[in-house]
């Protein structure tokens, strides 16, 4: 089962150089990104028609973030040199073979362009590094404001400048990070998609990450008892959760708030594959269930998941054949993932243990307990399949059933291949998603604030508000028209605000509330748009 995200470079160390070269001049500011705008200047020199163009921009900039990398331009430059050559510009470009032989294409200009720039800069060498993006010292300088339209050169940094400016005054102003979500930092933004495997012990979590990696081992033997991210790095190595928590270019400082107790139990696993490149795979204990249910964690379990199903683009549940009770815990845990449906995947691991009649009895009990657990009329998506290095056991599950676990295998392969491209189209809408919460937030907590007495009585006040807060969250939802469940759990900010004093809160702040809507209305709209295929 292999799963290759990025088309293979085959081209030449000599192509490589030259190409290396005119990436440097196309990159007009050296930030290593190459820009719509630019692309426009210099995809014109290959006298293709703009048709030819969009649909070279679309293949190459697959994860549309309004820009391209090296590894991207190389590919445009390759498909251009096809279309050029008279081949039609189609994603089933990138895996013929003809992509092995193609040369550098045909440039009008380009040469006497490169000869007068070099003439130019006789007597400075011509840098192939690329310098780090504006957007990078953004989280770490005072002056937010100074932050200009022109550095913002992906949807990425859009989404940066509109957080600094916009979303997190709101976010401090109300306590949101105290309530809901720490405050984002840079590595939030930069971080690679991320897949978040859940499941009972001995459902193979681990076994299914091996199995993508084809790796014999990438963390605690034989079962996993702690967090695990299994992330890109330049040799195999691991790193432990204090350690990870606070690395600035990791996007885990958020964790800190769960204390040493669970930081203790969380650690990175480092290794160089070039799936990493693209996909962080997050390992987790198995879900207590049985007698086990008993023994108390030394840390808030069900939090971390939530906190890791926000971060994640995809979360797999693993179940086991033998395995379909849903404990108590599990329970909890698959409550915890509220919001996030849209992100859930099932997996039956192990399927080819069964035979056929017996797969199709534990499938439709499957389902029935997930129907309880997750209360929604609409039925998930469950893969059927044997996610391990072994063969499949013919003997047991039948011919039949080797056909579906291969599809099944497929099905879950391009669901998973899927998740770069994806990677952006996904921060917007968490990003989204977060505004509206924050917006939320910031109208409940102005109007408990506005619910306190002036002077006396108000250790009663405030109490009276937690005992009856869920008939102060239809108060709020009725004055401002705000949809039911964009609300949060009740029982879960009864227990944070017992902890604060409401009178020292924030009354509404009408012009915060009104710049972030005009963020969601127009600023986040003209984003996409600016930033979108330059040829329409």
């Amino acid at each position: 089962m292999e799963l290759a995200i990025v088309p293979f470079d085959s081209s030449s160390k000599e192509n490589q150089t030259l190409y290396q070269e005119w990436f440097n001049y196309a990159d007009a500011d050296g930030d290593g990104r190459f820009t719509g705008n630019e692309a426009i200047k210099f995809f014109t020199m290959s006298n293709l028609s703009r048709q030819d163009l969009k649909q070279v921009w679309a293949i190459a900039d697959s994860r549309r973030e309004g820009y391209l990398g090296f590894k991207e331009f190389v590919i445009a430059m390759q498909l251009i040199s096809l279309g050029q050559s008279g081949y039609s510009i189609t994603h089933d470009l990138l895996d013929s073979e003809v992509m092995e032989i193609v040369k550098p294409p045909q440039m009008e200009g380009l040469d006497a362009q490169l000869a007068k720039k070099k003439r130019k800069q006789k007597d400075k060498e011509l840098s192939v590094s690329p310098q780090p993006s504006p957007a990078s010292y953004w989280f770490s300088t005072k002056s937010v404001k100074k932050v200009s339209a022109s550095s913002v050169t992906s949807i990425i940094d859009g989404l940066k400048r509109l957080y600094l400016q916009k979303l997190k005054p709101l976010e401090v102003a109300y306590r949101y990070n105290d309530f809901v979500s720490p405050i984002l930092t840079n590595s939030d933004f930069d971080a690679k998609p991320m897949v978040l495997l859940l499941g009972q012990y001995s459902t193979g979590k681990t076994t299914f990450i091996k199995h993508m990696l084809k790796r014999a081992h990438i963390g605690p033997e034989p079962t996993t008892d702690r967090f695990v991210a299994v992330m890109s790095g330049p040799d195999e190595r691991s790193i432990p959760g204090n350690t990870i928590a606070v690395q600035a270019d990791m996007p885990f400082s958020g964790l800190t708030t769960y204390g040493s107790a669970f930081l203790s139990k969380f650690e990175c696993s480092q290794m160089p594959h070039p799936l990493l490149d693209h996909i962080t795979f997050v390992d987790s204990p198995g879900v207590l269930s049985g007698e086990k249910q008993r023994t108390q964690r030394q840390y808030d379990f069900t939090g971390v998941t939530s906190w890791f199903a926000a971060k994640c683009d995809l979360i797999l549940l693993l179940f086991d054949p033998h395995k379909l009770d849903v404990s108590d815990e599990f329970k909890r845990v698959i409550s915890s993932l509220k919001g996030h449906d849209d992100k859930i995947r099932v997996v039956l691991n192990k399927a080819d243990q069964v035979d056929t009649q017996q797969l199709m009895r534990i499938y439709g009990a499957l389902m029935w307990s997930l129907g309880k657990v997750l209360n929604v009329p609409e039925v998930m998506r469950v893969y059927i399949g044997s996610f391990n290095d072994k063969s499949i056991n013919d003997s047991v599950s039948g011919p039949l059933g080797n056909e579906l676990f291969q599809k099944e295998q497929e099905d879950l392969l391009s669901d998973l291949k899927d998740i770069p491209k994806k990677a952006c189209d996904r921060k917007i809408n968490e990003f989204v998603k977060r505004a509206r919460a924050a917006r939320i937030h910031a109208y409940i907590i102005s109007h408990l604030k506005k619910q306190m007495p002036a002077m006396i009585g108000k250790a009663k006040a405030q109490q009276r508000l937690i005992d009856n807060l869920d008939a102060e969250f239809v108060k709020v939802q009725k004055e401002y028209h705000l949809p039911p469940g964009d609300f949060p759990n009740v029982e879960h900010f009864k227990e944070i605000l017992s902890g604060y004093n409401i009178d020292k809160f924030e009354k509404l702040n009408k012009k915060m509330i009104q710049t972030v809507d005009d963020m969601l209305a127009y600023d986040i709209p003209n984003l996409l748009k600016t930033f979108r295929n330059p040829y329409g």
